[in-house]
């Protein structure tokens, strides 16, 4: 099943184009696409039976996030060991964890603004919790998670490093968190634990890796970050990103006003982000 954010309205991928789900479960389930994650599994047993649903086409431009209101945002550091090796830091032996505060995230299409001089970019394997984790088997890890889509953990390097060590506030600036297109099932996938990812500026292919460099797989995150507080349905986990980030090129090449970032994940889809100048 893939799950989209179409103007608001929770809307499930189909031949053609997409099925709207209030419409087409009579009612059974709302317009918005984040109350869906605390029912997720009557929503992909309904999703199943709609085979002869209307099919309305749709422009991609007109997606949000199909995450757009979690109540908690994980973001992974060092999660790849092409970018450890890059960063010239050691394997961590537990995730780096820190937050992107919910407002910051944005649909896969948004324009984002160029918050200062060195915004950089990371393309990362986001998943979807749909079933509450608490205290979770790394072996039940993915029975926990409704399913994964394309994010950008864009950065603003300087505020990043310059805050104590602390991450957050340099990744949370309006738009600094796009996600989408959509949501896809594990199911979806060949192999969830191995998929391409990558991304380019303008056409040009800055990252280029698969998700089985990870240091810590998805169901490892599961269990690591449940074993320090619950994670809730809706929640989503940035699971890092590989090496080819601009912060570490020679010399370093930061994201330009007029650029554009395409990321893509293998089996998923493309996301795509027009950078602007900051307002004010």
């Amino acid at each position: 099943m893939k799950l989209a954010n179409l103007e608001g309205r929770a809307t499930i991928l189909a031949e053609g184009g997409g099925i709207d789900l209030e419409r087409a479960s009579g009612g059974r389930f709302g317009p918005d696409v984040q109350a869906l994650y605390d029912d997720w599994d009557e929503v992909r047993e309904v999703a199943a039976g709609l085979g002869g649903a209307e099919v309305t086409p749709f422009d991609e431009a007109r997606l949000g996030s199909p995450v757009p209101a979690p109540r908690q945002v994980f973001a992974i550091g060092l999660n790849y060991r092409s970018h450890a090796e890059e960063s010239g830091m050691d394997v961590p032996s537990v995730p780096a964890t820190f937050t992107k505060f919910p407002a910051s995230l944005a649909g896969p299409f948004d324009d984002v603004e160029v918050a200062g001089a060195t915004v950089d970019w990371e393309v990362e394997l986001v998943a979807v919790i749909g079933a509450r984790a608490d205290r979770v088997a790394e072996a039940d890890g993915w029975s926990h998670v409704a399913g994964l889509t394309v994010g950008q953990d864009i950065s603003e390097r300087t505020v990043q490093f310059a805050a104590g060590s602390q991450f957050s506030l340099g990744k949370s600036y309006r738009g600094f968190g796009p996600m989408g297109p959509w949501v896809v099932t594990p199911d979806e996938l060949t192999d969830p634990d191995d998929l391409a990812l990558g991304c380019s500026i303008d056409g040009v292919t800055v990252q280029d890796a698969r998700t089985s460099d990870l240091i810590f797989s998805v169901p490892r995150l599961v269990a690591e970050l449940s074993a320090v507080l619950p994670l809730l349905p809706g929640d989503v986990i940035f699971t890092g990103t590989p090496a080819g980030v601009g912060i570490t090129s020679k010399p370093p090449r930061f994201l330009q006003v007029g650029e554009t970032l395409e990321s893509w994940i293998e089996g998923i889809g493309t996301i795509r982000n027009h950078f602007v100048a900051a307002a004010g």
